[in-house]
């Protein structure tokens, strides 16, 4: 990755974590799931609100280092529109990128600006802190209603 690229990467992943999007907790929520990241310190609430299959809203409270929060920011922002398949997807897609799973880990091809993370999977301790959020969609998108922890 050239270094333009980079310094623009760095400068998204800065934005959201500095201000991130739909940090609310919503009027409405279907389903709502709580994740935590004990060895960073972030936690997350992902509220979701569903509407015949479709995420009409997605919001989330917690507290968390910047890529967590740029995350989780982008996540929602992302998921929001989209039906459950298309975000359990884009979960699969997201996590490919970051772990390699399978042996195929992707450049984000698939994941749009979510693309930014790529460089995330360069610090292992920090890949965990970028799929927090990601976990806790799949776990409510699943209607898993207990917590999720990345221990």
């Amino acid at each position: 990755m050239n270094t333009d690229v980079r310094e623009l990467y760095q400068e998204v992943l800065l934005d959201h974590g500095k201000r991130p999007r739909n940090r609310r907790r919503p009027d409405r929520v279907d389903r709502r799931i709580e994740g935590d990241n004990p060895l960073c310190g972030d936690n997350i609430t992902l509220y979701l609100a569903v509407e015949d299959g479709v995420i009409s809203d997605a919001s989330f409270e917690g507290e968390g280092c910047a890529i967590s929060t740029a995350s989780a920011s982008m996540m929602t922002e992302a998921v929001k529109g989209k039906s459950v398949d298309e975000a359990a997807a884009l979960h699969d897609s997201f996590h490919r990128m970051l772990t390699g799973v399978n042996g195929n880990g992707s450049n984000g091809n698939g994941t749009g600006k979510l693309a930014v993370f790529a460089g995330v999977r360069e610090y292992p301790v920090r890949v965990k802190c970028a799929t927090l959020a990601w976990h806790s969609l799949k776990a409510a998108l699943d209607s898993d209603r207990s917590n999720v922890s990345k221990e």
